[in-house]
């Protein structure tokens, strides 16, 4: 019997472990880095040990600490959560040595799948259908596109996609530089890409008996960066025979390696409707809740149970209905999908659906994890209802602190592409990027006049106003790059406002206006942080596509004339490390519009700064490895 389980992970997952162990009256051990001694799973596990500094490397990826603050703690297991060390083998083998029970596969099993190249040699030989590896040095233009992956890890690291053969030698050695940098393993290979393709996954559930589970198929297709999105089960579209093959190939990975405890095998379908093996993810996915809502399991305690040593039944239950999860970044889109950091002032959505997240109310989104801010999770008993559900939930929630992905996925969730799905695939990002992050008529004039209207009533001594004929009232906000200066008068006679004819104010208070706008009644809440307002708004009538939600940031009357900078200036858009500089490139050197100048490294993502217009590069102040913050000056670029 498990007593204690030291989960060797952090923020979301660390949390969903927790929840379960405390349903089954297990106790809980928590790590932290310095960077989260105030984290949401250190506050709520039982004891926490500190994991001294606040980089992975030092930290959540140092094993022996791990198993000394299991042992340290009390702890007679340990679940590695996904990610970090949740598939290094040589961890899962110092749990079992230092008398730990370790919730995962065995070992041998993570070792067989941990290297993709040889993982697909072990499932040729089982009978799984795979993708032909591409010889690089003998690739041909009749092989492209093809794609660059890391032998090692996950989660987008080290992918590349090649569609010019003069590119593939500088694609290999970017790719292994990355895969090094995260996983240090810098072994890479190269196989066809599959324009067109869905990212189609088995979750499995095999005991120590000789029973494997196949918990039916998610769809994952929605990526970003080679990282999901929105992910949903079952997957939808699939023919019955397609279906059972899936189940067939990931019943068969499983047994070849003696498999026990939850994973995931993935693969790739392409547009005829043929299956080949990705990867086989030795561990719980991010994604795990959609199947846990389908089948009406917590996969979690199954996880336990099985390292306890106990048998599964001999058939799985039935599935129900369907389920769809988004996953919440904080990441702006539209500016090349750039993680954002800053306090999250509150994380709130309607009753429902299911809410997983890392991080709580007043919380720092800092630049050393991942930007996941939190899972949301919506069932119903079709497809249809289960979208509708989600992106009704999304729309309503309230978000304020850093930017986030809401509104994509809002719009993603709608997309008459995602709707219809037979036309699901991995490249839907790259075709309507542009039209889902487009600003086009989103109201946020008339969010910005109830912030003012609502910053007025908090300043007036009597909550009421007088009649002021010398001129109107003048408030200016800016929202993303857009300035927005609101003018009106309000007085015995009712609001007066400059540019919004048909609006009448029906009742204010400091946290909430509501307007009447073209005769239709549309309340909005206020909620003020520092110089920052959140402005919330239920959806508007056919406005399917506009936000729900805008942040404004107050601007003094008298702006500060000596804020500049010099023209052609480069400036870090987030916190993070310069990774590399272009090859060659030093100052006084000429530059072209679009040409990349240096890479940073935030959030587990390298972010491309290139030169905004064609130039010389006067200066550049910075070198690899160094940390920079929010506005340093990275380089300038003279016209």
């Amino acid at each position: 019997m498990i007593r204690s389980v030291l989960v060797a992970n952090r923020g979301e997952i660390a949390r969903r472990v927790f929840r379960t162990c405390r349903e089954l009256g297990i106790a809980t051990v928590a790590v932290h880095s310095d960077a989260d001694a105030g984290a949401p799973h250190v506050r709520e596990a039982d004891t926490a040990v500190r994991l001294p500094g606040d980089a992975p490397a030092d930290t959540y990826l140092r094993g022996d600490l791990l198993v000394r603050a299991a042992r340290a703690a009390g702890a007679d297991a340990v679940h590695p959560g996904y990610g970090f060390l949740s598939e290094n083998a040589g961890f899962a083998t110092a749990v079992a040595e230092a008398g730990l029970a370790w919730i995962g596969p065995p070992p041998a099993a993570i070792e067989a799948m941990a290297s993709k190249t040889r993982a697909k040699e072990l499932m040729d030989r089982a009978g799984v259908p795979l993708l032909a590896p591409v010889d690089p040095g003998q690739a041909t233009e009749a092989d492209l596109p093809l794609l660059v992956k890391a032998a090692a890890g996950g989660g987008g690291r080290g992918m590349r996609v090649v569609s010019e053969l003069s590119a593939l030698e500088g694609e290999l050695k970017a790719a292994a530089v990355e895969a090094t940098s995260a996983f240090g393993d810098g072994e890479v290979f190269v196989e066809p890409y599959v324009v067109g393709g869905r990212h189609v996954e088995v979750q499995i559930l095999a005991d120590g008996h000789g029973t494997v589970w196949t918990l039916g198929t998610r769809d994952c297709s929605l990526q970003r960066r080679h990282q999901k999105v929105i992910e949903e089960a079952p997957a939808p579209g699939l023919s019955e025979e397609l279906r059972a093959t899936l189940h067939r190939a990931a019943d068969r990975a499983a047994r070849a390696i003696g498999y026990r405890g939850a994973g995931t095998v993935e693969f790739l379908v392409d547009h005829t409707g043929r299956a080949y093996f990705l990867e086989m993810n030795t561990r719980l996915q991010v994604e795990h809740p959609v199947t846990e809502a389908v089948y009406r399991l917590d996969l979690v305690a199954l996880q336990l149970s099985i390292a306890e040593g106990r048998p599964l039944d001999p058939e799985p239950p039935r599935p129900h209905g369907h389920a769809v999860e988004a996953r919440l970044y904080a990441e702006d889109p539209a500016a090349g999908w750039q993680p954002q950091t800053g306090t999250l002032h509150r994380l709130a959505l309607p009753d429902g659906v299911r809410l997983d997240s890392g991080v709580t109310d007043g919380d720092t989104i800092g630049v050393h994890y991942d930007p996941m801010l939190a899972k949301v999770i919506a069932w119903a008993p079709s497809r249809d209802e289960a979208v509708r559900k989600l992106a009704g939930a999304l729309e309503r929630a309230a978000l304020h602190g850093p930017v986030t992905n809401r509104d994509l996925l809002v719009r993603s969730l709608r997309h008459p592409e995602f709707t219809d799905p037979g036309a699901l695939d991995t490249g839907f990002y790259d075709r309507h990027l542009a039209e889902l992050t487009e600003a086009g008529t989103d109201g946020a004039p008339v969010f910005a006049l109830a912030a003012a209207l609502a910053d007025a009533h908090g300043r007036s001594r009597f909550g009421g106003f007088r009649n002021v004929p010398s001129g109107p009232q003048v408030k200016t906000y800016a929202c993303g790059a857009t300035e927005h200066t609101i003018r009106y008068r309000l007085g015995r006679d009712g609001l007066r406002a400059e540019d919004f004819p048909g609006v009448r104010l029906l009742a204010l208070g400091p946290d909430e206006v509501v307007l009447e706008i073209d005769g239709l009644r549309r309340p909005f809440a206020i909620a003020r942080y520092g110089d920052r307002v959140h402005v919330d708004a239920p959806p508007a009538p056919g406005g399917a596509t506009a936000p729900t939600s805008h942040a404004f940031t107050a601007l003094p009357r008298f702006p500060d004339p000596t804020a500049r900078t010099e023209p052609g200036s480069l400036l870090a858009p987030m916190p993070g490390t310069v990774v590399r500089i272009a090859a060659g490139l030093t100052e006084g050197d000429p530059v072209e519009a679009g040409q990349p100048l240096l890479w940073l490294e935030a959030m587990k993502m390298e972010h491309k700064i290139t030169a905004p217009s064609a130039g010389t590069l006067t200066t550049l102040p910075v070198h690899p490895g160094q940390q920079v913050e929010v506005g340093t000056l990275l380089a300038v670029v003279t016209d």
